[in-house]
């Protein structure tokens, strides 16, 4: 019968998600995810890694640390992550606003140096 793992090492995570130590003990220091200690050896529990797969989504899609963290700390308010589900779907919907204005800004500005390029090619 297969059980589930309940601590990882440092060297684990960082071969997992393809980070390095260095970011981890960052997130660390960030109050992201708290390893146990066992000397200078750092053990991560589940816990942390499901934080670490949230920290690595969050950022892939532009959120500050600082957001990741409120996200994340609503997780521990008790009642069921109803309150951290509302609020990731309004971060995330406040997100995609945010990149729709921008695409447009892009779509203009490449349209602007397509036609400069048409008057300096002649």
């Amino acid at each position: 019968m297969l059980t589930a793992k309940s601590h990882f090492s440092i060297g684990e995570l960082c071969d997992e998600f393809a980070v390095t130590a260095r970011a981890l003990r960052f997130y660390e220091d960030e109050g992201l995810i708290a390893p146990e200690r066992r000397g200078t050896q750092r053990l991560y529990s589940e816990r942390d890694r499901a934080r670490l797969a949230w920290i690595l989504r969050g950022k892939r899609v532009g959120f500050s640390l600082a957001e990741i963290k409120e996200l994340l700390d609503l997780y521990d308010v008790g009642d069921g992550r109803q309150t951290q589900r509302l609020k990731t779907i309004e971060h995330c919907r406040n997100r995609i606003a945010n990149l729709e204005r921008q695409k447009i800004d892009i779509y203009a500005t490449i349209d602007e140096l397509s036609e400069f390029l048409k008057v300096l090619n002649g």
